[in-house]
């Protein structure tokens, strides 16, 4: 009967719609007829009015002024308590983007409440007490701000979240461009000196067999120089801090109520941005998997690091896996990543699920760029 969209509050008013029906019960007659033909009317046209915000925008005036035609006749030739449905159409005017048509439409409300009020007060012998009506109305003549007001905010909290969504992509493309420019200023002479001299030795290998190991040296020397520029590059970037992700990760795991414990014996300083920035992403999969597919009540991380390698432990107690979740996009991803520095992944399932990394510690020298 109603947009989805809008969940079931539409049909929580109904119930006030239906409502006059018990007081038209006294009417007889043609009126009583006329009064159920308004009455059903009414019914549709609050129906229309979720329909036309999304079709046609022309409906939507049409159907306010029907609406409040109706409650105008019903609080004039029926009976003023009627005028309670004047809620409806206040809180439909407060939709209008327009000054016009919103003032408008609020200058119609007050004629339609205002009119057959004063009308029975002052111009007939009613029998009914109609002044408990007047804080009634008079909240209902001020709906319209509320509303507006209330439209107003969330259309700028959707243009701020375009907005944001907008500054995201251009930082996003910004950092790509950086990383291109950095990566063509810096390692595009390097790599084409490196070719032009892989060149000369192919060219030298049966003419000048010495020149040749001068030449090796150079490319060696090179591509030293090339390594440490992809270093420095990567060091500049906006990588995940270890310490970060595992804040993250302990928020998740309270949000999603499952018992964590965190273990660490490990120097972040001593691991590389690159490394850290990997890890993060593969501990990320892994408790993601664990809030999402485990079932578990408990989860541990474990981080350790011994002179040759940095260990990383994530153990759950949920239902485990099969054989065919081995070959899933997440799990690839992570051996995908931990490849680039050399790392390996291991996983087990035995009264839940055992995954572990190993990742290698780089060593440096205490020559230049020397590395072990």
């Amino acid at each position: 009967m109603f947009p989805k969209r809008y969940g079931i509050l539409p049909y929580v008013f109904v119930v006030y719609i239906l409502m006059p029906a018990f007081i038209l019960i006294n009417e007889t007659g043609w009126k009583a007829i006329f009064g159920y033909v308004m009455l059903a009317l009414f019914l549709i046209s609050y129906r229309q009015f979720y329909f036309s915000i999304m079709i046609d925008e022309y409906q939507y005036p049409v159907w306010l002024i029907g609406q409040m035609l109706i409650i105008f006749i019903f609080g004039i030739f029926y009976n003023p308590n009627l005028l309670f449905l004047g809620f409806f159409p206040a809180n439909f005017i407060g939709w209008f983007p327009k000054n016009r048509h919103f003032y408008s439409g609020l200058i119609m409300l007050w004629i339609i409440e205002l009119v057959p009020l004063v009308y029975h007060l002052y111009f007939t012998q009613t029998t009914y007490n109609l002044y408990y009506l007047f804080p009634f109305i008079i909240i209902m003549l001020f709906i319209p701000f509320g509303i507006r007001s209330m439209g107003k905010r969330m259309e700028l909290e959707k243009q701020l979240e375009r907005a944001n969504a907008k500054i995201d992509k251009y930082a996003k493309r910004e950092e790509r461009m950086r990383i291109a420019r950095d990566l063509h200023d810096t390692l595009g002479h390097t790599l084409s000196l490196i070719t032009l001299k892989s060149q000369l030795i192919e060219r030298l290998t049966t003419v000048d067999p010495e020149r040749i190991k001068l030449e090796a040296k150079e490319i060696e020397k090179t591509s030293r120089a090339a390594l440490k520029q992809v270093r420095e590059l990567v060091s500049d970037m906006r990588a995940v801090k270890l310490s970060d992700e595992l804040i993250e990760i302990k928020k998740i795991f309270q949000t999603a109520g499952v018992i964590f414990n965190i273990e660490l014996d490990v120097d972040f300083d001593e691991i590389t941005p690159l490394t850290q920035n990997i890890i993060s992403m593969c501990l990320k999969e892994s408790t993601t998997n664990v809030i999402k597919h485990s079932q578990a009540k408990q989860c541990s991380i474990k981080i350790n690091q011994s002179s040759s390698a940095l260990n990383i432990t994530v153990e759950d107690n949920g239902i485990g896996f099969v054989e065919k979740d081995l070959n899933g996009n997440g799990l690839s991803g992570m051996k995908e990543r931990l490849a680039l520095i050399d790392g390996e992944l291991f996983i087990s399932s035995q009264n839940g699920t055992i995954v572990k990394m190993k990742i290698p510690i780089v060593q440096k020298s205490e020559k230049a760029g020397a590395v072990l």
